[in-house]
């Protein structure tokens, strides 16, 4: 299983889009400093996540969010929360 994530800097509220096999491992790495995209920002949570067969797929959604985001990243947690009807992970 692969996931597409959207995280949020508790530092700076910015967000970043990403995907994984394994997510709980990301979401630490991320929060250690492992991560040469984030690793000025740590100290995220998990704002909103979609699990993929395979990593092709998670690649081309990871691919569409980034590009519909182009720095409106509420926007696409909304429009992914609605696509998908996950409000439990997508409340708040």
């Amino acid at each position: 299983m692969y996931y597409v994530y959207l995280i949020r800097s508790k530092r700076d509220s910015k967000f970043y889009i990403g995907y994984t096999d394994d997510l709980k491992e990301r979401l630490r790495q991320h929060n250690a400093g492992e991560s040469t995209a984030t690793k000025s920002r740590s100290h995220f949570e998990l704002v909103y996540y979609e699990a993929y067969k395979t990593k092709k797929d998670a690649i081309v959604r990871e691919k569409r969010l980034k590009h519909y985001g182009q720095g409106r990243y509420p926007k696409i947690e909304r429009t992914a929360c609605r696509e998908h009807q996950i409000g439990k992970l997508c409340a708040g």
